[in-house]
Protein backbone atom coordinates (compact mmCIF):
# COMPACT_ATOMS: atom_id res chain seq x y z
CA UNK A 1 0.00 0.00 0.00
CA UNK A 2 0.71 4.16 -0.09
CA UNK A 3 2.51 5.83 1.91
CA UNK A 4 1.28 9.44 0.09
CA UNK A 5 -1.01 10.05 -1.71
CA UNK A 6 -1.59 13.46 -4.38
CA UNK A 7 -4.98 13.93 -5.17
CA UNK A 8 -4.86 16.33 -8.01
CA UNK A 9 -8.41 17.94 -7.53
CA UNK A 10 -10.76 20.06 -5.25
CA UNK A 11 -14.04 20.66 -3.81
CA UNK A 12 -16.17 17.68 -2.33
CA UNK A 13 -14.62 14.87 -4.45
CA UNK A 14 -10.60 15.50 -2.92
CA UNK A 15 -12.26 16.00 0.17
CA UNK A 16 -13.61 11.96 -0.35
CA UNK A 17 -10.43 10.70 -1.58
CA UNK A 18 -8.33 12.32 1.18
CA UNK A 19 -10.94 10.85 3.88
CA UNK A 20 -10.83 7.40 1.94
CA UNK A 21 -6.51 7.68 2.57
CA UNK A 22 -6.84 8.58 5.88
CA UNK A 23 -8.85 5.27 6.52
CA UNK A 24 -6.44 3.39 4.67
CA UNK A 25 -3.37 4.99 6.65
CA UNK A 26 -1.93 6.88 3.62
CA UNK A 27 -1.13 10.20 4.06
CA UNK A 28 -2.49 12.58 1.71
CA UNK A 29 -1.45 15.81 -0.24
CA UNK A 30 -3.74 18.39 -1.54
CA UNK A 31 -3.41 21.13 -4.04
CA UNK A 32 -5.30 24.51 -4.03
CA UNK A 33 -5.31 27.58 -6.35
CA UNK A 34 -5.41 31.21 -5.08
CA UNK A 35 -9.24 30.78 -4.38
CA UNK A 36 -8.70 27.34 -2.57
CA UNK A 37 -6.10 28.24 -0.21
CA UNK A 38 -9.24 28.23 3.08
CA UNK A 39 -10.98 25.75 1.36
CA UNK A 40 -11.65 22.31 3.04
CA UNK A 41 -9.78 19.59 1.57
CA UNK A 42 -6.54 21.64 2.12
CA UNK A 43 -7.69 21.55 6.14
CA UNK A 44 -8.00 18.16 5.81
CA UNK A 45 -5.26 16.21 4.17
CA UNK A 46 -1.90 16.56 5.92
CA UNK A 47 0.08 18.41 3.51
CA UNK A 48 -0.73 21.42 0.73
CA UNK A 49 0.67 23.19 -1.69
CA UNK A 50 -0.20 26.01 -3.66
CA UNK A 51 -0.37 25.31 -7.66
CA UNK A 52 -0.83 28.64 -8.84
CA UNK A 53 -3.74 31.63 -9.94
CA UNK A 54 -7.43 30.79 -9.76
CA UNK A 55 -8.10 29.66 -13.53
CA UNK A 56 -8.06 25.69 -13.86
CA UNK A 57 -5.63 26.07 -16.97
CA UNK A 58 -3.55 27.73 -14.75
CA UNK A 59 -3.76 25.22 -11.65
CA UNK A 60 -5.68 21.80 -11.38
CA UNK A 61 -4.76 21.56 -15.65
CA UNK A 62 -1.29 22.42 -15.23
CA UNK A 63 -0.01 18.79 -15.36
CA UNK A 64 4.21 19.72 -15.27
CA UNK A 65 3.11 21.50 -11.70
CA UNK A 66 0.74 19.23 -10.62
CA UNK A 67 3.74 16.33 -11.77
CA UNK A 68 6.42 18.58 -9.55
CA UNK A 69 4.58 18.82 -6.62
CA UNK A 70 3.88 15.18 -6.53
CA UNK A 71 7.54 14.47 -6.54
CA UNK A 72 8.56 17.49 -4.30
CA UNK A 73 5.60 16.12 -1.58
CA UNK A 74 7.34 12.50 -1.72
CA UNK A 75 3.74 10.76 -2.91
CA UNK A 76 4.37 7.63 -4.28
CA UNK A 77 0.62 7.83 -6.11
CA UNK A 78 -2.07 10.55 -7.58
CA UNK A 79 -5.83 10.21 -7.68
CA UNK A 80 -7.00 12.45 -10.58
CA UNK A 81 -11.28 12.70 -8.62
CA UNK A 82 -13.20 13.28 -11.59
CA UNK A 83 -13.51 16.28 -13.77
CA UNK A 84 -10.34 18.43 -14.36
CA UNK A 85 -7.66 15.83 -15.80
CA UNK A 86 -8.97 12.57 -14.26
CA UNK A 87 -9.70 11.68 -17.88
CA UNK A 88 -7.09 12.29 -19.32
CA UNK A 89 -4.65 9.56 -20.80
CA UNK A 90 -1.52 12.54 -21.31
CA UNK A 91 -1.56 13.13 -17.27
CA UNK A 92 -1.69 9.53 -16.24
CA UNK A 93 1.34 9.28 -19.11
CA UNK A 94 2.96 12.13 -17.14
CA UNK A 95 2.54 10.79 -13.87
CA UNK A 96 3.68 7.06 -14.63
CA UNK A 97 6.80 8.49 -16.34
CA UNK A 98 7.64 10.57 -13.41
CA UNK A 99 7.65 7.19 -11.49
CA UNK A 100 4.74 7.55 -9.59
CA UNK A 101 1.51 5.29 -9.68
CA UNK A 102 -1.62 6.71 -11.48
CA UNK A 103 -4.81 5.43 -9.70
CA UNK A 104 -6.72 4.91 -12.33
CA UNK A 105 -7.06 2.81 -15.94
CA UNK A 106 -4.04 2.55 -18.05
CA UNK A 107 -4.05 5.18 -20.42
CA UNK A 108 -4.62 3.22 -23.27
CA UNK A 109 -7.96 2.41 -22.09
CA UNK A 110 -8.48 6.23 -20.68
CA UNK A 111 -8.00 6.90 -24.48
CA UNK A 112 -10.18 4.07 -26.20
CA UNK A 113 -13.07 5.31 -24.38
CA UNK A 114 -12.12 9.09 -24.57
CA UNK A 115 -13.05 8.78 -28.25
CA UNK A 116 -17.26 8.19 -28.91
CA UNK A 117 -16.54 7.37 -31.88
CA UNK A 118 -13.57 4.95 -31.11
CA UNK A 119 -15.70 3.54 -28.30
CA UNK A 120 -18.73 2.79 -30.15
CA UNK A 121 -16.40 0.54 -32.75
CA UNK A 122 -14.91 -1.54 -29.85
CA UNK A 123 -18.08 -1.92 -27.87
CA UNK A 124 -19.86 -3.19 -31.74
CA UNK A 125 -16.95 -5.47 -31.53
CA UNK A 126 -17.53 -6.54 -28.15
CA UNK A 127 -21.56 -7.50 -28.62
CA UNK A 128 -22.91 -4.33 -26.28
CA UNK A 129 -25.57 -3.20 -28.28
CA UNK A 130 -24.91 0.64 -29.67
CA UNK A 131 -27.73 3.04 -31.12
CA UNK A 132 -27.27 3.63 -34.81
CA UNK A 133 -24.91 6.03 -35.56
CA UNK A 134 -21.76 7.50 -37.80
CA UNK A 135 -18.53 5.00 -37.77
CA UNK A 136 -16.27 8.29 -38.27
CA UNK A 137 -16.55 12.11 -37.57
CA UNK A 138 -18.20 14.07 -39.37
CA UNK A 139 -16.92 17.53 -41.13
CA UNK A 140 -20.25 19.21 -42.01
CA UNK A 141 -23.54 20.42 -41.53
CA UNK A 142 -24.70 18.54 -44.16
CA UNK A 143 -24.12 15.00 -43.22
CA UNK A 144 -26.71 15.94 -40.27
CA UNK A 145 -29.25 16.11 -43.27
CA UNK A 146 -27.86 13.13 -45.08
CA UNK A 147 -28.07 11.15 -41.60
CA UNK A 148 -31.72 12.08 -40.66
CA UNK A 149 -32.83 11.69 -44.38
CA UNK A 150 -31.76 7.73 -43.57
CA UNK A 151 -32.61 7.42 -39.75
CA UNK A 152 -35.01 10.29 -39.12
CA UNK A 153 -35.03 13.06 -36.88
CA UNK A 154 -34.15 14.10 -34.04
CA UNK A 155 -30.33 13.57 -34.61
CA UNK A 156 -27.86 13.91 -31.48
CA UNK A 157 -24.67 15.39 -32.67
CA UNK A 158 -21.57 15.20 -30.13
CA UNK A 159 -18.26 15.54 -29.60
CA UNK A 160 -16.06 12.91 -30.29
CA UNK A 161 -14.00 13.73 -27.37
CA UNK A 162 -17.06 15.22 -24.92
CA UNK A 163 -19.06 14.29 -21.83
CA UNK A 164 -20.70 15.62 -18.54
CA UNK A 165 -23.17 16.70 -21.55
CA UNK A 166 -20.43 18.71 -22.87
CA UNK A 167 -20.33 19.15 -26.88
CA UNK A 168 -23.89 17.72 -27.09
CA UNK A 169 -26.67 18.78 -29.75
CA UNK A 170 -30.04 17.43 -30.81
CA UNK A 171 -31.18 18.64 -34.41
CA UNK A 172 -34.59 18.08 -34.34
CA UNK A 173 -35.41 18.66 -37.67
CA UNK A 174 -33.31 20.15 -41.02
CA UNK A 175 -33.60 23.79 -39.90
CA UNK A 176 -31.86 22.98 -36.62
CA UNK A 177 -28.80 20.62 -38.06
CA UNK A 178 -26.51 24.07 -38.97
CA UNK A 179 -26.84 25.44 -35.78
CA UNK A 180 -26.46 21.76 -33.61
CA UNK A 181 -23.45 21.04 -35.37
CA UNK A 182 -21.64 24.05 -34.77
CA UNK A 183 -22.65 24.30 -30.82
CA UNK A 184 -21.10 20.54 -30.36
CA UNK A 185 -18.13 21.14 -32.31
CA UNK A 186 -17.49 24.87 -30.80
CA UNK A 187 -17.94 22.92 -26.98
CA UNK A 188 -15.67 19.59 -28.28
CA UNK A 189 -12.88 22.44 -28.99
CA UNK A 190 -13.21 24.56 -26.43
CA UNK A 191 -13.56 22.06 -23.47
CA UNK A 192 -11.55 19.46 -24.55
CA UNK A 193 -9.35 20.33 -27.45
CA UNK A 194 -11.32 18.25 -30.22
CA UNK A 195 -14.00 19.66 -32.31
CA UNK A 196 -14.42 16.20 -33.70
CA UNK A 197 -18.20 15.21 -34.38
CA UNK A 198 -20.25 12.24 -34.86
CA UNK A 199 -24.01 11.36 -34.98
CA UNK A 200 -26.29 9.58 -33.38
CA UNK A 201 -30.00 8.43 -33.99
CA UNK A 202 -31.48 10.54 -30.95
CA UNK A 203 -33.92 8.93 -27.90
CA UNK A 204 -36.56 11.14 -26.78
CA UNK A 205 -37.54 9.34 -24.11
CA UNK A 206 -34.92 7.46 -22.28
CA UNK A 207 -33.48 6.44 -19.14
CA UNK A 208 -30.22 7.36 -18.13
CA UNK A 209 -29.23 4.24 -16.30
CA UNK A 210 -25.34 3.59 -15.69
CA UNK A 211 -23.38 0.51 -14.36
CA UNK A 212 -20.44 0.60 -12.05
CA UNK A 213 -17.43 -2.07 -12.86
CA UNK A 214 -14.49 -2.62 -10.88
CA UNK A 215 -11.51 -4.55 -12.42
CA UNK A 216 -8.20 -5.35 -10.73
CA UNK A 217 -5.01 -6.21 -12.75
CA UNK A 218 -5.20 -10.03 -12.31
CA UNK A 219 -7.86 -10.63 -14.71
CA UNK A 220 -10.95 -10.11 -12.17
CA UNK A 221 -13.83 -7.88 -13.55
CA UNK A 222 -17.09 -7.67 -11.31
CA UNK A 223 -19.86 -5.21 -11.68
CA UNK A 224 -21.66 -3.23 -8.95
CA UNK A 225 -25.60 -2.87 -10.24
CA UNK A 226 -27.10 0.38 -12.16
CA UNK A 227 -27.84 3.60 -10.94
CA UNK A 228 -30.76 5.44 -12.36
CA UNK A 229 -29.27 9.22 -13.72
CA UNK A 230 -32.65 9.99 -15.37
CA UNK A 231 -33.30 13.07 -13.59
CA UNK A 232 -30.79 16.00 -15.43
CA UNK A 233 -31.05 18.91 -16.96
CA UNK A 234 -29.05 19.73 -20.16
CA UNK A 235 -27.68 16.80 -20.03
CA UNK A 236 -26.49 17.23 -16.13
CA UNK A 237 -27.19 14.92 -13.35
CA UNK A 238 -29.47 16.12 -10.42
CA UNK A 239 -30.59 12.88 -8.61
CA UNK A 240 -29.49 9.48 -9.10
CA UNK A 241 -30.99 6.39 -7.67
CA UNK A 242 -29.93 2.78 -6.54
CA UNK A 243 -31.24 0.79 -7.80
CA UNK A 244 -33.52 2.00 -10.92
CA UNK A 245 -37.35 1.62 -10.00
CA UNK A 246 -37.57 0.10 -14.05
CA UNK A 247 -35.19 -2.60 -13.28
CA UNK A 248 -35.74 -5.76 -13.22
CA UNK A 249 -33.45 -8.61 -12.28
CA UNK A 250 -33.34 -10.36 -15.60
CA UNK A 251 -32.52 -6.49 -17.32
CA UNK A 252 -29.87 -5.38 -14.83
CA UNK A 253 -28.26 -9.42 -15.30
CA UNK A 254 -27.78 -8.48 -18.80
CA UNK A 255 -26.99 -5.08 -18.25
CA UNK A 256 -24.01 -5.70 -15.99
CA UNK A 257 -22.57 -8.27 -18.32
CA UNK A 258 -22.43 -5.94 -21.57
CA UNK A 259 -20.89 -3.37 -18.95
CA UNK A 260 -18.33 -6.03 -17.65
CA UNK A 261 -17.77 -7.13 -21.61
CA UNK A 262 -17.05 -3.64 -22.81
CA UNK A 263 -14.28 -2.94 -19.74
CA UNK A 264 -12.73 -6.37 -21.12
CA UNK A 265 -12.62 -4.96 -24.54
CA UNK A 266 -10.52 -2.38 -23.42
CA UNK A 267 -8.22 -4.09 -20.53
CA UNK A 268 -9.89 -1.99 -18.02
CA UNK A 269 -8.02 -1.96 -14.68
CA UNK A 270 -9.57 0.04 -12.34
CA UNK A 271 -13.03 1.87 -11.58
CA UNK A 272 -15.70 2.76 -14.03
CA UNK A 273 -18.94 3.30 -14.91
CA UNK A 274 -20.20 2.41 -17.90
CA UNK A 275 -23.51 4.43 -19.29
CA UNK A 276 -26.56 2.82 -21.21
CA UNK A 277 -29.45 4.79 -22.47
CA UNK A 278 -32.68 2.55 -21.75
CA UNK A 279 -35.92 3.07 -24.00
CA UNK A 280 -38.68 0.13 -24.53
CA UNK A 281 -37.06 -2.82 -22.72
CA UNK A 282 -33.68 -2.44 -24.77
CA UNK A 283 -30.43 -0.89 -23.58
CA UNK A 284 -27.50 0.61 -25.64
CA UNK A 285 -24.45 1.84 -24.83
CA UNK A 286 -23.85 5.87 -24.74
CA UNK A 287 -20.27 6.09 -23.02
CA UNK A 288 -17.51 4.96 -20.51
CA UNK A 289 -16.09 7.43 -17.57
CA UNK A 290 -13.03 5.96 -16.94
CA UNK A 291 -12.76 7.34 -13.48
CA UNK A 292 -14.76 7.64 -10.12
CA UNK A 293 -18.43 9.09 -10.69
CA UNK A 294 -20.00 12.14 -8.84
CA UNK A 295 -22.81 9.58 -7.50
CA UNK A 296 -20.47 6.25 -6.60
CA UNK A 297 -22.03 7.17 -3.15
CA UNK A 298 -25.30 5.44 -3.73
CA UNK A 299 -23.92 2.47 -4.68
CA UNK A 300 -21.58 2.10 -1.96
CA UNK A 301 -24.50 2.73 0.05
CA UNK A 302 -26.53 0.05 -1.43
CA UNK A 303 -23.35 -2.77 -1.70
CA UNK A 304 -21.66 -2.07 1.63
CA UNK A 305 -18.33 -1.43 -0.84
CA UNK A 306 -15.95 1.22 -0.61
CA UNK A 307 -15.50 2.37 -4.37
CA UNK A 308 -12.82 5.15 -4.06
CA UNK A 309 -10.74 2.75 -1.01
CA UNK A 310 -11.32 -0.33 -3.44
CA UNK A 311 -9.87 2.04 -6.56
CA UNK A 312 -6.98 2.48 -4.37
CA UNK A 313 -6.29 -0.66 -3.33
CA UNK A 314 -6.56 -1.84 -7.26
CA UNK A 315 -4.45 0.85 -7.81
CA UNK A 316 -1.48 -0.73 -5.00
CA UNK A 317 -1.78 -4.28 -6.95
CA UNK A 318 -4.23 -6.18 -5.01
CA UNK A 319 -6.47 -8.42 -6.62
CA UNK A 320 -10.58 -7.30 -5.82
CA UNK A 321 -11.39 -9.10 -2.46
CA UNK A 322 -14.91 -10.08 -3.71
CA UNK A 323 -16.24 -11.96 -6.75
CA UNK A 324 -19.29 -11.64 -8.89
CA UNK A 325 -21.39 -13.33 -6.46
CA UNK A 326 -20.38 -11.83 -3.28
CA UNK A 327 -22.02 -8.64 -4.43
CA UNK A 328 -25.55 -7.64 -3.14
CA UNK A 329 -28.02 -5.06 -2.94
CA UNK A 330 -29.98 -3.94 -0.18
CA UNK A 331 -32.47 -0.81 0.04
CA UNK A 332 -32.22 2.01 -1.35
CA UNK A 333 -30.42 5.00 -1.68
CA UNK A 334 -30.95 8.58 -3.76
CA UNK A 335 -28.38 11.20 -4.15
CA UNK A 336 -29.37 14.93 -4.93
CA UNK A 337 -26.37 17.39 -6.36
CA UNK A 338 -26.48 20.74 -4.33
CA UNK A 339 -25.36 23.21 -7.07
CA UNK A 340 -24.85 26.90 -6.82
CA UNK A 341 -27.46 27.24 -9.69
CA UNK A 342 -31.15 29.14 -9.06
CA UNK A 343 -33.73 26.80 -10.65
CA UNK A 344 -36.06 29.05 -11.01
CA UNK A 345 -33.78 31.18 -13.32
CA UNK A 346 -33.57 28.07 -16.13
CA UNK A 347 -30.12 26.74 -13.51
CA UNK A 348 -28.18 29.53 -13.83
CA UNK A 349 -25.07 29.41 -11.86
CA UNK A 350 -25.34 31.15 -8.69
CA UNK A 351 -21.59 31.29 -7.09
CA UNK A 352 -20.20 33.34 -4.04
CA UNK A 353 -20.51 33.42 -0.31
CA UNK A 354 -22.21 31.15 1.57
CA UNK A 355 -22.91 32.58 4.58
CA UNK A 356 -24.77 30.14 6.44
CA UNK A 357 -24.41 26.27 6.36
CA UNK A 358 -26.19 23.74 8.21
CA UNK A 359 -26.19 19.79 6.99
CA UNK A 360 -29.02 17.37 8.41
CA UNK A 361 -28.12 14.67 10.20
CA UNK A 362 -29.76 11.27 11.60
CA UNK A 363 -30.08 7.82 10.66
CA UNK A 364 -29.75 6.99 7.11
CA UNK A 365 -27.92 10.27 5.68
CA UNK A 366 -24.76 11.17 4.45
CA UNK A 367 -23.38 14.06 3.09
CA UNK A 368 -19.86 14.60 0.95
CA UNK A 369 -19.95 18.33 0.56
CA UNK A 370 -16.78 20.87 0.32
CA UNK A 371 -17.80 23.08 2.81
CA UNK A 372 -18.03 22.27 6.80
CA UNK A 373 -19.55 25.76 7.35
CA UNK A 374 -19.89 29.31 5.90
CA UNK A 375 -17.64 29.65 3.01
CA UNK A 376 -17.17 30.46 -0.81
CA UNK A 377 -18.49 28.55 -4.14
CA UNK A 378 -16.09 30.02 -6.35
CA UNK A 379 -17.09 31.52 -10.05
CA UNK A 380 -14.41 29.68 -11.70
CA UNK A 381 -15.49 25.86 -11.35
CA UNK A 382 -17.86 23.40 -11.43
CA UNK A 383 -21.43 24.68 -9.51
CA UNK A 384 -21.23 21.55 -7.43
CA UNK A 385 -20.57 21.94 -3.84
CA UNK A 386 -22.17 18.96 -1.91
CA UNK A 387 -24.15 15.82 -2.67
CA UNK A 388 -27.15 14.81 0.10
CA UNK A 389 -27.36 10.99 0.06
CA UNK A 390 -30.16 9.30 1.96
CA UNK A 391 -30.64 5.54 2.48
CA UNK A 392 -33.71 3.46 3.66
CA UNK A 393 -34.95 -0.04 3.08
CA UNK A 394 -36.61 0.61 0.37
CA UNK A 395 -37.45 2.94 -2.06
CA UNK A 396 -40.20 4.23 -0.07
CA UNK A 397 -38.35 5.00 3.01
CA UNK A 398 -35.32 6.83 1.15
CA UNK A 399 -38.07 9.00 -0.15
CA UNK A 400 -39.05 9.99 3.20
CA UNK A 401 -35.88 10.08 4.22
CA UNK A 402 -34.67 12.21 1.57
CA UNK A 403 -38.26 15.02 2.18
CA UNK A 404 -36.81 14.99 6.02
CA UNK A 405 -32.66 15.85 5.29
CA UNK A 406 -34.17 18.38 2.28
CA UNK A 407 -35.48 20.07 5.02
CA UNK A 408 -33.29 19.96 7.40
CA UNK A 409 -30.54 21.27 4.99
CA UNK A 410 -29.68 24.99 5.39
CA UNK A 411 -27.73 26.94 3.34
CA UNK A 412 -27.31 30.82 2.48
CA UNK A 413 -25.95 33.93 0.65
CA UNK A 414 -26.58 32.21 -3.05
CA UNK A 415 -28.76 30.27 -4.88
CA UNK A 416 -29.15 26.65 -4.76
CA UNK A 417 -31.19 23.71 -6.12
CA UNK A 418 -32.30 22.75 -2.85
CA UNK A 419 -35.66 24.05 -3.77
CA UNK A 420 -36.10 22.03 -6.78
CA UNK A 421 -35.29 18.55 -4.76
CA UNK A 422 -38.01 19.47 -1.89
CA UNK A 423 -40.32 20.53 -5.23
CA UNK A 424 -40.48 16.88 -7.39
CA UNK A 425 -40.96 15.26 -4.22
CA UNK A 426 -44.59 16.58 -4.60
CA UNK A 427 -44.50 15.10 -8.11
CA UNK A 428 -46.70 12.05 -8.59
CA UNK A 429 -44.30 11.19 -11.55
CA UNK A 430 -41.36 11.20 -9.62
CA UNK A 431 -42.76 9.66 -6.39
CA UNK A 432 -43.95 6.58 -8.58
CA UNK A 433 -40.48 6.57 -10.27
CA UNK A 434 -42.41 6.98 -13.71
CA UNK A 435 -40.03 9.22 -14.95
CA UNK A 436 -37.35 9.80 -18.32
CA UNK A 437 -34.30 12.17 -19.19
CA UNK A 438 -37.12 14.50 -20.47
CA UNK A 439 -38.50 14.72 -17.02
CA UNK A 440 -36.85 18.59 -15.94
CA UNK A 441 -37.76 20.09 -19.34
CA UNK A 442 -41.20 18.71 -18.88
CA UNK A 443 -42.72 19.72 -15.87
CA UNK A 444 -40.29 22.60 -14.49
CA UNK A 445 -43.13 24.77 -15.51
CA UNK A 446 -45.11 23.21 -12.74
CA UNK A 447 -43.24 23.32 -9.80
CA UNK A 448 -44.13 26.64 -9.04
CA UNK A 449 -40.36 27.71 -8.00
CA UNK A 450 -39.64 30.99 -7.01
CA UNK A 451 -36.21 32.96 -8.44
CA UNK A 452 -33.93 33.29 -5.13
CA UNK A 453 -33.79 36.79 -3.49
CA UNK A 454 -30.63 38.70 -3.98
CA UNK A 455 -27.20 37.32 -2.62
CA UNK A 456 -25.83 38.50 0.64
CA UNK A 457 -22.18 39.99 0.72
CA UNK A 458 -19.26 39.04 -0.85
CA UNK A 459 -16.18 37.53 1.46
CA UNK A 460 -13.64 39.86 2.63
CA UNK A 461 -11.08 40.61 0.39
CA UNK A 462 -7.65 39.53 1.93
CA UNK A 463 -3.71 41.06 1.78
CA UNK A 464 -0.68 38.96 1.82
CA UNK A 465 2.74 39.88 3.33
CA UNK A 466 5.53 38.27 3.78
CA UNK A 467 7.19 37.84 7.32
CA UNK A 468 10.79 35.96 8.43
CA UNK A 469 10.47 33.35 11.18
CA UNK A 470 12.68 31.40 13.22
CA UNK A 471 11.87 27.80 13.52
CA UNK A 472 14.79 25.98 15.86
CA UNK A 473 17.66 28.35 14.54
CA UNK A 474 16.47 27.97 11.08
CA UNK A 475 14.91 30.89 8.87
CA UNK A 476 12.08 30.55 6.96
CA UNK A 477 10.14 33.35 4.96
CA UNK A 478 6.53 32.99 5.04
CA UNK A 479 3.72 34.71 3.20
CA UNK A 480 0.78 35.64 5.43
CA UNK A 481 -3.11 36.15 4.68
CA UNK A 482 -5.34 38.59 6.22
CA UNK A 483 -8.90 40.61 5.77
CA UNK A 484 -7.68 44.13 4.52
CA UNK A 485 -8.82 46.31 7.63
CA UNK A 486 -9.34 50.42 7.48
CA UNK A 487 -6.70 51.97 9.28
CA UNK A 488 -4.36 48.77 9.18
CA UNK A 489 -0.27 49.85 9.29
CA UNK A 490 -0.65 48.84 5.22
CA UNK A 491 -2.61 51.66 4.54
CA UNK A 492 -5.38 50.03 2.72
CA UNK A 493 -9.29 50.72 3.88
CA UNK A 494 -11.81 47.73 3.61
CA UNK A 495 -13.61 47.60 0.17
CA UNK A 496 -17.40 47.64 0.81
CA UNK A 497 -18.91 44.44 0.28
CA UNK A 498 -20.35 44.11 -3.15
CA UNK A 499 -23.87 42.68 -3.47
CA UNK A 500 -25.30 40.22 -6.04
CA UNK A 501 -28.04 41.77 -7.45
CA UNK A 502 -31.47 40.18 -7.90
CA UNK A 503 -31.26 40.81 -11.75
CA UNK A 504 -29.35 37.41 -12.35
CA UNK A 505 -32.32 36.96 -15.03
CA UNK A 506 -31.15 35.51 -18.36
CA UNK A 507 -32.95 38.50 -19.87
CA UNK A 508 -31.40 41.05 -17.51
CA UNK A 509 -31.58 44.85 -19.11
CA UNK A 510 -30.64 47.82 -17.73
CA UNK A 511 -32.41 51.36 -18.68
CA UNK A 512 -32.53 52.41 -22.49
CA UNK A 513 -32.47 48.81 -23.98
CA UNK A 514 -28.87 47.72 -22.55
CA UNK A 515 -29.10 44.16 -22.06
CA UNK A 516 -26.67 43.50 -18.87
CA UNK A 517 -24.79 39.91 -18.28
CA UNK A 518 -26.69 38.63 -15.25
CA UNK A 519 -23.47 36.81 -14.19
CA UNK A 520 -19.45 37.13 -14.16
CA UNK A 521 -18.79 35.00 -17.40
CA UNK A 522 -16.96 34.51 -20.85
CA UNK A 523 -18.37 35.48 -24.00
CA UNK A 524 -18.81 32.05 -26.23
CA UNK A 525 -20.40 33.68 -29.22
CA UNK A 526 -22.19 37.22 -29.95
CA UNK A 527 -25.29 35.99 -32.00
CA UNK A 528 -26.02 39.72 -33.26
CA UNK A 529 -24.52 42.93 -35.24
CA UNK A 530 -25.02 46.23 -35.17
CA UNK A 531 -28.23 47.34 -37.48
CA UNK A 532 -29.77 44.21 -36.98
CA UNK A 533 -33.45 43.81 -36.06
CA UNK A 534 -34.15 41.72 -33.08
CA UNK A 535 -37.49 40.28 -31.94
CA UNK A 536 -38.12 40.22 -27.78
CA UNK A 537 -36.49 36.98 -25.92
CA UNK A 538 -34.34 36.54 -29.13
CA UNK A 539 -30.86 35.11 -28.04
CA UNK A 540 -27.88 37.97 -28.33
CA UNK A 541 -25.01 36.08 -26.58
CA UNK A 542 -23.97 33.10 -25.43
CA UNK A 543 -22.35 33.03 -21.94
CA UNK A 544 -20.29 30.89 -20.47
CA UNK A 545 -20.09 30.63 -17.05
CA UNK A 546 -19.66 27.75 -14.48
CA UNK A 547 -18.95 25.31 -16.90
CA UNK A 548 -21.97 26.08 -18.54
CA UNK A 549 -23.08 27.64 -21.65
CA UNK A 550 -26.43 30.13 -21.24
CA UNK A 551 -28.43 32.23 -23.80
CA UNK A 552 -28.73 35.57 -22.82
CA UNK A 553 -31.66 37.25 -24.43
CA UNK A 554 -33.23 40.98 -25.41
CA UNK A 555 -36.07 42.06 -23.28
CA UNK A 556 -37.60 43.71 -26.25
CA UNK A 557 -37.80 43.93 -29.69
CA UNK A 558 -35.94 46.47 -31.57
CA UNK A 559 -32.49 47.52 -33.42
CA UNK A 560 -29.42 46.51 -32.22
CA UNK A 561 -27.51 49.63 -31.93
CA UNK A 562 -24.40 48.50 -29.99
CA UNK A 563 -22.30 45.82 -29.54
CA UNK A 564 -19.84 45.83 -26.43
CA UNK A 565 -18.30 43.18 -26.53
CA UNK A 566 -16.71 39.97 -28.87
CA UNK A 567 -15.99 36.32 -28.22
CA UNK A 568 -12.97 35.39 -25.60
CA UNK A 569 -14.39 38.34 -23.45
CA UNK A 570 -14.34 37.89 -19.87
CA UNK A 571 -17.79 40.41 -18.63
CA UNK A 572 -18.94 40.55 -14.30
CA UNK A 573 -22.42 40.82 -14.04
CA UNK A 574 -24.18 43.95 -15.03
CA UNK A 575 -21.95 44.65 -17.69
CA UNK A 576 -23.47 45.82 -20.99
CA UNK A 577 -23.14 43.18 -23.71
CA UNK A 578 -25.87 44.67 -26.52
CA UNK A 579 -27.73 47.99 -26.84
CA UNK A 580 -31.68 47.22 -28.65
CA UNK A 581 -33.59 50.50 -29.35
Amino acid sequence: MFGKVLVANRGEIAVRVIRACRELGIASVAVYSDVDREALHTALADEAYHIGPTPAAESYLNVERLVEVARRSGAEAVHPGYGFLAESAAFARAVREAGLVWIGPHPGAIEAMGSKVESRRIMSGAGVPVTPGTKKPVISPKAVLEFAAEHGYPVAVKASAGGGGKGFAVARDDSEAAAAFERASREGEAYFGDGAVYLEKYLPHPRHIEIQVICDRHGNAVHLGERDCSIQRRHQKLVEECPSPAMTPEMRGRMGEAAVAAARAVGYDSVGTVEFLVQGGEFYFLEMNTRVQVEHPITEEVTGIDIVQTGIRVAAGEPLPFAQEDVGWRGHAIEVRLNAEDPARDFAPSPGNVTAYAEPGGPGVRVDSSLRGPGLVPESYDPLFAKLIVRGGDRREALARLGRALAEFRVEGIATTLPFFRAILDEESFVAGEYTTGYVAERMGNLGLEPAPAAGGAPPEKESRELEVEVEGRLFRVRVFGELAAGDRSGASRRAPTRRGSGASRRASAAEGTVASPMQGTIVKVLVEEGQEVEADEPVCLLEAMKMESEIRSPKSGRVVKVAVGPGQTVRGGDPLVVVE
